[in-house]
């Protein structure tokens, strides 16, 4: 029985050693580790760790995007005792600062020479960091492989990994946070393991598939995964980066993998557009098809004439949207933000089932998904509660989770730790939500995001930005009107397909200014709020509503790195269009 985590890498070493068990791209190539070298070489690691002084209990942080070493780092400090602490490689140089203050880290991985510079910049003010290494080669600065050491200290590395308690702390996870300082949340082997081996039957992996990784691995929703990937013999391809997903489906063909909502939201987008430009029968056949997956429900039978077009459907379009993901998708998993019912209808419709999940670093993370198991999926809803959490609604409808996965607590915040846990082991998730038919989990918001008018009438917003999102229109949009009137919205157009539109409908523009400003651009967003509030009671509709200039993005300050709103900033920065909505 597994319990700590470095027993999942020895598990497919014993069981499903593979070939490709971790493969990255390098110079242009993709480059496999095997299940044994991998092994051999963490090992290596290890002893260099050993030999540095590094120690049961010593904190070591890893700032990289997704890569072969990012585990092997992992496994090195994992089976030694050693907590690791993975930060996101686009974070501030304050918040660096913040968190390796915070945790202490004694020695810190870095990808690349940007990240390398700003942890340089800030060296002096880390008391507690005593060593620097890269995954990429920087002239000057001392690479990880000279941490491989060859002579390995076998008996060291076995009697510490024995001395590991499945209670014991593995990682803290800083999370991002919408305001003030990140929370290091404290994650045990227990915790991370019990999620894993309690999601296997939800998700359809297994030997002899490949798995594509390009969420970040420093959010605990991809490292789980990847550590059920290593448990089930998934062999591990590391994506390039975001810009070139659609080339690296096409050349890894993968079975499973990680995503969220806004990536799949983009998918569609490009693949109506597409739709749109074709012509005659090509046209009609198209959003024939794509009626008949909005269509779809796995709970409700369509009936045999259906489910006869729909089987047409597939293998004249839809068969084309398989190829675009490499043609062997078996299933997606998707969490980190609502997704659209729409979009879970017409994937798994397609072929490509989409398994929403929910959860929170907190719970390591997942406490409900969607499942390829009989009435194992209830579109809009993020599925049953894992079998071994016990999930119950509180009064204000809050949504309230014990169970082996729930964190050990705040580090260093013991009186924040107080306030989500409670005594009875209950953890407080802050998500408002209701179980359908007592079976399916249900968001519909978040506690701290729900806002009332001065009318007195409460407006849960998370629910009404995700149907606007629904717009080809609109890429983002923040819901506002705290105590006053009605609500309202800013919004963030989807500046690509509005250019598009601007110059099918000949609007000159030469700035996004220039085109928000248009009265015409203007009449097209009154049309299109109004299609959207139909689905709306009258005053929760948004009757007022104003365009920002500009791309809401991670380095602004308008998104967390899991790409949620940061509302504060984003009222901050534009509260003349506040002011002129409420004027």
């Amino acid at each position: 029985m597994i319990k700590t985590l470095p027993q999942f890498y020895y598990h497919q070493l014993k069981n499903d050693p593979k070939k490709d068990a971790f493969t990255q791209k390098e110079n242009g190539v993709w480059i496999s580790l095997s299940t044994s070298d991998f092994i051999e070489k963490a090992n290596q690691f290890s002893t260099g760790l050993i030999n540095l002084g590094i120690k049961k209990g010593d904190k070591v942080a890893v700032i990289s995007s997704n890569r072969t070493e990012w585990h092997l780092t992992d496994l090195a400090v994992q089976q030694l005792g050693i907590i690791n602490a993975p930060l996101y490689p686009n974070i501030t140089e304050a918040d660096y600062e913040y968190i390796l203050n915070d945790c202490e880290a004694k020695i810190v991985f870095v990808s690349d020479k940007e990240i390398l510079a700003k942890i340089l910049n800030i060296k002096d003010r880390l008391p507690s960091l005593k060593h620097i290494y890269t995954y990429n080669k920087v002239e000057g600065y001392p690479h990880y492989s000279e941490l491989l050491v060859s002579e390995i200290k076998e008996e060291e590395i076995e009697s510490a990994q024995k001395r590991i308690n499945e209670k014991d702390l593995a990682t803290l996870i800083y999370t991002s946070g919408t305001t003030g300082n990140p929370k290091g949340v404290m994650l045990s082997h227990q915790n991370l393991v019990s999620n894993v081996l309690a999601s296997e039957e939800r998700l359809p992996v297994g030997e002899n598939q490949r798995a594509l990784s390009f969420l970040p691995l420093c959010h605990v929703f991809e490292r789980m995964i990847d550590y059920l990937y290593i448990y089930k013999g998934v062999s591990i391809y590391y994506a390039e980066s975001i810009d070139v997903i659609g080339e690296n489906l096409l050349e890894v063909k993968p079975h499973i993998f990680g995503t969220v909502p806004r990536l799949l939201e983009k998918v569609y987008d490009k693949i109506i557009a597409k739709g749109a430009d074709l012509t005659g029968i090509k046209r009609m056949l198209f959003f024939w098809a794509l009626d008949l997956g909005l269509k779809y429900d796995p709970l409700v039978s369509g009936g045999a004439f259906y489910n006869y077009k729909l089987k047409i459907a597939n293998k004249i379009i839809f068969s084309k949207w398989r190829e675009a993901l490499g043609g062997n998708v078996v299933a997606l998993a998707s969490g980190g933000a609502a997704l659209q019912p729409r979009l879970a209808r017409v994937f798994t419709a397609a072929g490509i089932p989409v398994l929403e999940g929910y959860g929170l670093t907190e719970t390591s993370p997942v406490i409900s998904v969607n499942s390829l198991l009989p009435k194992g999926t209830m579109i809009g809803s993020v599925g049953k509660p894992l079998k071994n959490l016990e999930v119950k609604i509180a009064e204000d409808g809050e949504i309230l989770v014990k169970g082996p996965s729930i964190m050990l607590g705040y580090y260093n915040q013991p009186e924040l730790t107080k306030e989500v846990l409670c005594a009875d082991g209950y953890f407080s998730t802050g998500d408002i939500g209701v179980m359908v038919d007592d079976k399916y989990l249900k968001i519909t918001d978040r506690k701290k995001e729900i806002f009332k008018t001065s009318g007195g009438k409460y407006i849960a917003p998370q629910v009404m930005e995700n149907k606007f999102k629904e717009s080809l229109f609109i890429e983002q949009v923040m819901v506002v009107g705290e105590g006053e009137k009605m609500p309202a919205a800013l919004v963030q157009p989807d500046f690509n397909f509005l250019e598009g539109w601007c110059r099918r409908k000949k609007i000159p523009y030469t700035t996004n200014k220039e085109m928000v400003q248009n009265e015409k651009v203007k009449a097209r967003y009154e049309k299109e709020m109004k299609i959207l509030n139909v689905d709306f009671s009258n005053f929760e509709q948004i009757k007022r509503f104003e365009l920002v200039d500009y791309v809401w993005c991670i380095d602004g300050g308008e998104l967390t790195p899991t790409l949620k709103l940061k509302r504060k900033n984003i009222l901050a920065k534009n509260k003349d269009l506040y002011a002129k909505i409420y004027c």
